[in-house]
């Protein structure tokens, strides 16, 4: 008699639910995607509660950037006044960038134009590092990423504030007094940090995928400098040079020159509406909401991409 085997049936392979019976189940029960990213106004809302973190950390960054200088935080009002006297002497003394400018007004504007470029320069440089230079961060907690190039363009403002400080004291010893033109700089500082804030959004999801970017970025921004006006008039400098008009307008309309500009018509008072082109304000609000819309909208897009390797 042969000897039953009792062995058990093989077991029937269960077949897996397809991904649609998976997302009903999500769905069910109010699950979803990790780092998804979420509705345009939904992430707006998420930044607002995080204004308090994005402030903190601003304040954070900007106490912990000279913590290890000897001068301290006085390196934020050094350092553009040093890069202000090196200008003086190339570009006012040896060739000559005077040209259309008072001599007695030439360096309140090349100190103006300094600092309100740099504050640019600053939000750049540090928007396309806010991302691949923070990426512990971002692995590691979950909160909109706009949060980090948003918070570094703000410590930047922050570092422009000090160094208003400086360019009040400039300003009254080559006898530019106080008065009611100097609350202009108020908008033309705000529309500046929209502006700003845009464009590190921008470099902050451009940098997180090609870390190279932040070496390549101080020659674009010194031949943006070099085209803005910083250290000469524009109109002046072209006046003679058989250059095309759409070029002049151009370089006159550039984000960085109308800022420059509504700062220093309103603190220098030798500087009059005459060096300003026309519909500089609209100019200035155009570029404030193009950059911060379209910036914003661009960075969103990736939100759910940021950290991933």
């Amino acid at each position: 008699m042969s000897q039953a085997l009792d062995t058990p049936p093989a077991a029937s392979a269960r077949p897996e639910p397809p991904e649609s019976d998976l997302a009903a189940l999500a769905a069910r029960h109010g699950l979803t995607v990790s780092g998804a990213r979420p509705p345009l106004g939904a992430y707006v809302r998420q930044l607002w509660g995080r204004r308090h973190f994005i402030l903190a950390f601003s304040q954070a960054k900007l106490t912990a950037q000279y913590s290890k200088a000897k001068l301290g935080q006085l390196w934020q009002v050094a350092t553009p006044l040093l890069n202000a006297a090196v200008y003086f002497f190339i570009f006012g003394l040896l060739l000559g960038a005077r040209k259309g400018i008072p001599s007695d007004a030439y360096v309140p504007f090349l100190v103006t134009g300094v600092f309100v470029f740099t504050f640019t320069q600053s939000s750049v440089l540090a928007g396309v590092r806010a991302i691949s230079g923070n990426l512990g961060l971002v692995r590691a907690l979950h909160f909109p990423r706009a949060s980090l190039p948003i918070s570094f363009a703000l410590q930047q403002l922050q570092q422009l504030l000090f160094s208003m400080i400086v360019l009040v004291v400039v300003m009254i010893g080559f006898r530019s007094y106080p008065d009611a033109s100097w609350l202009l700089v108020v908008p033309a500082l705000a529309l500046q940090f929209v502006f700003n804030t845009g464009l590190a959004l921008i470099f902050a999801r451009m940098g997180s995928k090609t870390p190279d970017l932040a070496q390549l970025m101080p020659f674009v921004l010194r031949t943006w400098m070099y085209a803005s006006g910083v250290m000469f008039s524009i109109p002046a400098m072209l006046a003679d040079k058989n250059v095309p008009a759409w070029l002049a307008d151009v370089l006159q309309w550039n984000p960085a020159a109308v800022y420059m500009d509504l700062v220093r018509f309103a603190l220098i008072d030798k500087y009059d509406s005459s060096y300003l082109p026309p519909h500089v304000w609209a100019f200035a609000l155009g570029w404030a909401v193009l950059a911060g819309v379209v910036g914003f909208v661009y960075f969103w897009k990736a939100e759910e991409r940021y950290g991933r390797g």
